[in-house]
């Protein structure tokens, strides 16, 4: 239905950045909410921060005043800037749709690892 590519992950020193993109087959507007989740080691999936039709953002505690989410609409993209990487937000970070008619969408995810 949706495919979702992301990309952007890698290895980041603590205190470096990281942008993550997620890449949508077609246009972003007829997604109610875009947003990026993560799941470390032997932990539940979370939400790190989302964006909805209206532009409104929503982000978890842990990433306010470090991370940013936005989107491209002319390149169907949503990204979300992460600064002042620290090891705990080592994770898999996950790129995720809901369209208007209910469906949730997943992209396949990228590795972000913060070390020294």
């Amino acid at each position: 239905q949706v495919q979702l590519v992301e990309s952007g992950g890698g290895l980041a020193q603590p205190g470096g950045s990281l942008r993550l993109s997620c890449a949508a087959s077609g246009s972003i507007l007829r997604f109610a909410v875009m947003g990026w989740y993560r799941q470390a080691p032997g932990k539940q999936r979370e939400l790190v921060a989302s964006i909805g039709s209206s532009g409104s953002t929503n982000y978890a505690d842990s990433a306010k005043g470090r991370f940013t989410i936005s989107r491209d609409n002319a390149k169907n993209t949503v990204y979300l800037q992460m600064d002042s990487l620290k090891p705990e937000n080592t994770a898999v970070y996950y790129c995720n749709v809901k369209l208007w008619g209910g469906a949730d969408c997943w992209g396949r995810g990228t590795q972000v690892t913060v070390s020294a």
